[in-house]
């Protein structure tokens, strides 16, 4: 469904227990999930209103790695008050300029941007992960599964589950780190914020995990939600590899997960519109298949390009909604 964006019934009790009595309240955002974003203004001061509602959303996460990227030096949002039985939390507002529309208004800024943005994982990535859940194999076949559980079925493909999670299980130790970092695995685009002489502001990491560095790279160079240029892609791989003397592994890892997270972003858009109602997702399957694509050419996706190849034929590749009604 697309979310009802009126503000939480528990809203101006909250603002005004947290110093925003007599404030307005006006829409910002929805959000995949069942989080929403409110903007709060009163006389010369802004905040975002997050409502996170329970029991199908749980803040604490969000404000936990908040407080633990802020205690680094990291340019996440202040949290200013929270409720945490209504959901309810109070952070700073970075404004409305986003990576994203920068590029798309300056499209020669890209390079310098996207440089920024990987700057900022290179530090991240010195500092010992915060305390997080691992990242581990069980994760990352949960989410790969998601492709054979949502999209197969929705392209009226019944597909090999076994020879699938096989496949994967064949490629997954090269994804799986000595030395884990803070991987916060929306990390793109639209969620970068540009704040001045902080850099970037750092949105929607509340389901961060302890995991491979090449993780968030991924999510930065192949966008689901925009068109990364192959240019770019490779100048900024190579950017955080000089910086941090990463290894020999850590291009096949960056395929292995590319290839991962694309195929679950491929399931998780096709249960989006099928199961919750949002039919704008399915149309970013044909670019997230793209990337799928060149990811599976590397050698070390060879047992799962095997499978894609055999289970999957072109034409039944892009737009679930589309595919599926033809």
């Amino acid at each position: 469904m697309v979310p009802v964006m009126n503000p939480p019934t528990a809203a101006d009790d909250f603002l005004a227990a947290s110093g925003w009595a007599g404030s307005s309240i006006a829409p910002l955002a929805g959000d995949a999930s069942f989080r929403r974003y409110f903007r709060v203004a009163e006389g010369a001061r802004r905040a975002v209103l997050m409502d996170a509602p329970p029991p199908h959303e749980d803040p604490r996460p969000f404000i936990d790695i908040a407080t633990w990227l802020h205690e680094r030096g990291f340019a996440a949002p202040a949290i200013l008050a929270a409720d945490l039985a209504h959901g309810l939390v109070l952070i700073e507002d970075f404004g409305d300029d986003r990576m994203r529309e920068a590029i798309d208004a300056d499209p020669d800024a890209a390079l310098g941007l996207y440089t920024i943005a990987v700057d900022l994982l290179v530090d991240l990535h010195r500092h010992d992960h915060a305390p997080l859940a691992a990242y581990d194999r069980a994760v990352l076949h949960r989410e790969a599964a998601l492709m054979t559980e949502w999209y197969c079925p929705a392209v009226g493909i019944e597909a090999d589950v076994a020879g699938y999670r096989a496949a994967w299980d064949a490629v997954f130790d090269l994804a799986l780190p000595q030395r884990p970092v803070t991987v916060l695995r929306d990390y793109h685009a639209e969620n970068l914020m540009l704040i001045g002489a902080r850099g970037l502001g750092l949105l929607d990491f509340q389901d961060a995990l302890a995991g491979h560095a090449a993780y968030d790279l991924v999510s930065l160079l192949q966008d689901a939600r925009r068109d990364v240029e192959p240019a770019i892609e490779a100048a900024m791989i190579d950017r955080y590899i000089q910086a941090t003397g990463a290894g020999a592994d850590f291009d096949a890892a960056y395929h292995i997960l590319g290839a991962q997270r694309n195929a679950k972003i491929i399931g998780i858009f096709t249960r989006l519109w099928q199961r919750d109602g949002k039919p704008r997702y399915p149309s970013l399957c044909p670019r997230v298949w793209g990337y799928l694509e060149r990811d599976l050419a590397h050698p070390a996706l060879a047992p799962v390009a095997a499978w894609f190849a055999a289970t999957i034929p072109p034409d039944r590749r892009g737009d679930p909604m589309l595919i599926g009604a033809a």
